[in-house]
């Protein structure tokens, strides 16, 4: 059964960083394509970006694009959003996600992926 476990979130003026992680268990990690989304309360999980099991492949929504990095390190089944130039428009709950297919795409819907750790608060303040 996989396992993922987020760390990293906290509180953070705006243009700061905040580096996430998401550590997995389980089945074979560098297998499978790796996301990041986030969540505000009462409202639908939004993609922030995606890496192939490889690694070499990535996938950023637009609103990121130059600001988030997204990356793995399958020898420590761990994979990491890096965040740089926050705006309080980013304060949400991130959560991290596998893929549920065995290799394939980078893929950016939600109902790709079938295993999803608790989340991570980050909040941007003015």
């Amino acid at each position: 059964q996989v396992q993922l476990v987020e760390s990293g979130g906290g509180l953070v003026q705006a243009g700061g960083s905040l580096r996430l992680s998401c550590a997995a268990s389980g089945r074979a990690f560098s297998s499978y394509a790796m996301g990041w989304f986030r969540q505000a309360p009462g409202k639908e999980r939004v993609f922030v970006a995606a890496i192939s099991g490889s690694g070499i492949v990535t996938r950023y929504a637009d609103s990121v694009k130059g600001r988030f990095t997204i990356s793995r390190d399958n020898a420590k089944n761990t994979v990491y959003l890096q965040m740089n130039s926050l705006k309080p428009e980013d304060t949400d709950i991130y959560y991290c996600a596998q893929d549920r297919a065995l290799g394939g795409m980078v893929r950016s819907g939600p109902q790709y992926f079938e295993v999803w750790g608790q989340g991570t608060l980050v909040t941007v303040s003015s």
